[in-house]
């Protein structure tokens, strides 16, 4: 299959190339992978001078990937440099640490069709010391995250498909390295494997492990293309990875608490254990230390949150994209409006990907976001102290890994003292909903902040650390908190008093004003030493050359020094060595003990989040032109879908625009199915866009772009909308069409919402029509879902007529709207109203949308003529006496919905009797007398049917 690795090996001669001409001896060679989906990029880290230095370091990397790099990033070949000639030869190119830092976002956070590996040494010795996937950023994070926020949380998923008796059981099982949590799930899917699809997406999962194997079974085919439309990196394991032994023992090793309810846990599944374990091998969780007793383990329930598959997920346009002109082209960056440094947008990004199902919970959100609207003095007050609370999940995750440095526990510090006042804001309200501020915010607060918990961190770090020197940027060890160390200190201001003190006098003995003339300062190269300028060096020169040792002279002045002062610098050098070393090991204790508060912290950013995302919801409903409303949520087998007013919140903020609302009735006996008809760019596509926004936003707990909203809770949205190939995996805009509608017919029930734009458009009028009509029925009489399905097929508003063949189907509800449009009777021109309103659309508007785009008037007559000749094209062409002709309209004949489905059902007749006549037991003059006769019954029957009567 494509993507799968291969392994290229390099010639001695052409590695020793890649190795900088060093020259250096080299006694075997490193094999360098490479592949066509999954790129490996080996970046070889240089060196200058043979020494590391901010400055100096870069990178390089050689082979296809040079080539890669040069064309993606550089966007030319000409960064490239050839290191050797002919068949040795080999491409290589220079990365700067800024470019570096470049590549590594795109690859890591961007693509998910590549990997990153980073290699550093000199000579022939090169070790691994990076590697990073958009699923396992763990080594990269200090890169990507040094500027940015961490806007997402990336999950790798491993699953273990298994078909059995006609049905798939999938096994699966996730990993967050960032909040170090694990989950487990085991569900039955279809052959599209839908329930897959959604879970991946309300994971936001960024990598998938599959066996080897799930690539040569077609069973597992649509697995594969799921995978592949939610732009996940796909990695092929061994089978043998997939394994569950010694897994408790593993668990227990990396998950906190106690062993047993992880025990209890497991016994429930058996697929999922395999896929577990081959997830704990691929992240190499056991391998660090620093994950021991630090991760969760979870069960995974697919009936928490509503499903949503990738195609909805970009009808709706609920994440942001690339190509996004402004931030509120999406949904995410719309309604993130979030304060704190990362936190909340990584829940907002969760929560618009888990549409919640529970009413109460749904209802909870509500009313804290209606609390929030109401008080403007809560709203504002809350904001204003969640500015300044860090990413203190980030935080922890560094704090984690134990790593020697005093600034993760310094910013943790920082927010943890402006908690009480954010507690004193909450303890402030006394509106409607005090009681579950209370309850949700106000007695946790307290929990987790009393003398126990936060406040002994906090007392820790008031009495270790030097906060004094925190305006200077200097994150140090008080001296006061260790004996050593402050004896040291001690010792360390001595002889830099002392040092001071020759400073003086130097200044007395060259005559010298201090600080102006002569300064004092302490490098890395001669440590202390005096400096003077060029100028002031003449007027000096001679007592400069008798009393002292002049060490270097360059434009910027001389640097020199006597032996006092040498003798003082090394003293002082080596106390601040030792100094150094003992508040090291002090920093670790108190990195460590820090560490200690990892579940405070866990708990308080948890609470700090999701005030941040609802406290963003409430700004959102207040500063918009026209306000959001609060909606009225009623369980998934009550109720209806009522937006009045509705509005799509990403086409009204944008620039210019003036948004005209629209009602939508989805309701049940009635108008449960709403068929929509009307010309293009009338606003079809924006209003069912919209009402999936709108229902998206409610069950997600914000107030929505309505007058008024009632919304039936939905377990699931599926969408098909807008069309779009998908060459680089084989697929037309049909066939993309066909899977998105499958996938519809297979995952979606009475308790979804469907919204369908333009099927059938993408092959003949007869067959898209046929199927168009065909799914129609089959989302009317089985799946039986709120549908909104907008289309140019004006024959399928006949399915609402109350008569004929298909009347059985009235009672289920399916109703006709259409967008208004107005042709003036002078000019031909077409005027878009963009407002939905009850009925068919009784004419097509193509033509005059072609007249929009300035198509050549030679050209649009002839259209205009051609489709009248289409339009009127049978043997016998019935057209009623009456009828005239309006401009721009279709010349009519008589067939009414009712015509057609009589005609179609007398048909229907004719040609079961005609099936059912025995001719193998007839001569040829019995059967043509039989023949005859029902011809004849169906020609009487076609003078009153002017449908049937085309056929005579």
């Amino acid at each position: 299959m494509p993507g799968k690795p291969r392994v290229l090996f390099l010639s001695l001669r052409s590695f020793r190339r890649i190795l900088g001409l060093c020259g250096s001896s080299i006694d075997g060679m490193m094999p360098c992978q490479y592949c066509l989906s999954f790129l490996h990029m080996y970046l070889l880290y240089g060196h200058r001078g043979g020494e590391i230095s901010h400055s100096g370091d870069y990178y390089t990397s050689h082979g296809e990937n040079a080539t890669f790099i040069a064309k993606t990033y550089y966007h030319t070949t000409t960064a490239l440099r050839q290191l050797g000639h002919g068949p040795d030869g080999i491409s290589s190119v220079s990365v700067s640490r800024s470019m570096f830092e470049t590549i590594a976002r795109d690859i890591l956070l961007d693509r998910t069709d590549l990997t990153l590996e980073l290699y550093e040494g000199s000579g022939s010795n090169w070790r691994l010391t990076k590697r990073g996937t958009p699923g396992n950023l763990g080594s990269f994070e200090d890169v990507l995250f040094a500027n940015n926020d961490m806007q997402d949380s990336p999950v790798t998923v491993a699953l273990f498909p298994i078909f059995r008796e006609n049905q798939f059981t999938v096994g699966l099982s996730f990993v967050d390295m960032t909040k170090r949590k694990l989950g487990v799930a085991e569900f039955l899917d279809d052959s599209q494997f839908t329930n897959v699809e959604s879970v991946l997406v309300a994971l936001g999962c960024k990598e998938c492990l599959l066996p080897m194997e799930s690539g040569k079974s077609v069973e597992l085919k649509p697995l594969q293309d799921a995978i592949s439309r939610c732009n996940i990196l796909l990695s092929e394991r061994k089978k043998s990875d997939f394994k569950s032994g010694d897994l408790v023992q593993d668990l227990g090793r990396i998950v906190r608490g106690s062993i047993e309810p992880v025990r209890d846990l497991l016994s429930d599944f058996v697929y999922a254990l395999g896929a577990l374990g081959a997830l704990l091998s691929y992240a190499e969780l056991l391998a660090d230390d620093s994950n021991y007793g630090n991760y969760t383990i979870e069960k995974y329930n697919l009936g928490s949150y509503m499903r949503l598959d990738s195609a909805a997920m970009q009808a709706l346009n609920v994440l942001q994209s690339k190509t996004d002109l402004n931030k509120n082209f999406s949904l995410f960056g719309l309604m993130n409006r979030t304060c704190t440094a990362g936190m909340g947008k990584r829940l907002l990004n969760r929560w618009l990907k888990q549409p919640l199902l529970d009413i109460h919970e749904i209802n909870c959100r509500l009313d804290l976001v209606q609390a929030f609207v109401e008080d403007a003095e809560l709203r504002q007050g809350l904001r204003q102290h969640l500015k300044r609370i860090s990413d203190i999940e980030r935080l922890v995750h560094i704090l984690k890994k134990r790593s020697c440095n005093l600034q993760p526990v310094i910013k943790l510090y920082q927010s943890s003292i402006r908690l009480p006042h954010i507690r004193d804001v909450l303890e402030h309200y006394e509106g409607h909903f005090l009681s579950l501020i209370r309850k949700k915010y106000l007695n946790n607060l307290e929990f987790w902040m009393d003398e126990d918990r936060l406040s002994k961190f906090i007392a820790l770090v008031e009495v270790s650390v030097d906060l004094d020197q925190l305006e200077n940027g200097e994150y140090m060890i008080s001296p006061s908190y260790d004996p050593d160390l402050a004896a040291l200190k001690d010792e360390l201001s001595a002889v830099e008093q002392q040092i001071q003190n020759l400073h003086k006098q130097a200044g007395k003995d060259l005559d010298l004003s201090l600080d102006k003339a002569l300064k004092l300062e302490n490098g890395t190269q001669f440590g202390h030493v005096f400096r003077i300028t060029k100028k002031e060096e003449q007027k000096v020169r001679k007592k400069l050359s008798t009393h002292y040792i002049v060490l270097e002279t360059r434009k910027d002045g001389v640097k020199f020094t006597n032996s006092k002062l040498k003798k003082l610098g090394d003293q002082y050098q080596k106390i601040l060595n030792e100094y150094t070393s003992c508040q090291k090991g002090i920093v670790a204790r108190v990195v460590d003990t820090s560490a200690t508060f990892s579940e405070v912290f866990e708990a308080l950013a948890g609470i700090l989040s999701e005030l941040d995302v609802l406290l963003s919801f409430s700004d959102l409903a207040t500063s918009c032109p026209v306000p959001y409303v609060r909606p009225d949520i009623t369980p998934s087998d009550e109720g209806d879908i009522i937006l009045e007013g509705s509005r799509h919140p990403c086409v009204e903020a944008q620039d210019g625009v003036n948004f005209i609302p629209n009602d939508c009735t989805l309701v049940r006996d009635k108008s449960w199915f709403q068929i929509i008809t009307g010309p293009n760019m009338g606003g079809k596509s924006t209003f069912i866009r919209q009402v999936g926004v709108n229902v998206l936003m409610a069950q997600v707990g914000c107030f929505v772009p309505c007058d008024r909203a009632s919304v039936s809770i939905r377990d699931s949205i599926f969408a098909r909308v807008g069309a779009g190939d998908c060459q680089l995996r084989g697929i037309s805009t049909f066939m993309q069409e066909m899977l998105e509608t499958a996938s519809i017919l297979k995952g979606a029930s009475e308790k979804s919402l469907v919204i369908i734009d333009e099927l059938g458009r993408g092959t003949s009028t007869y067959d898209g029509f046929g199927l168009a009509w065909a799914i129609c029925e089959h989302l009317v009489e089985v799946t039986r879902a709120p549908t909104l399905f907008a289309t140019h097929f004006h024959e399928l508003t006949s399915l609402a007529h109350e008569n004929g063949q298909e009347s059985h189907i009235s009672h289920l509800g399916v109703a006709n709207y259409h967008v208004g449009a107005h042709i003036d009777p002078s000019s031909r021109k077409l005027t878009m109203l963009y407002k939905v309103e009850p009925g068919a659309c009784d004419q097509s508007f193509g033509i005059h949308v072609a007249e929009f785009a300035n198509f050549p008037e030679a050209v649009v007559s002839l259209a205009r003529s051609k489709a009248e000749e289409l339009e009127n094209f049978s043997p016998t062409p019935i057209l009623s006496d009456d009828s005239k002709e309006e401009i721009g309209a279709k010349r009519k004949r008589v067939l009414s919905p009712d015509d057609l489905s009589r005609g179609a059902a007398r048909a229907h007749q004719f040609l079961q009797e005609f099936s059912a006549l025995p001719l193998d037991q007839m001569d040829l003059n019995q059967a043509m007398e039989h023949v005859s006769k029902l011809r004849s019954d169906l020609e009487k029957d076609a003078a009153s049917n002017p449908w049937l009567r085309q056929f005579f």
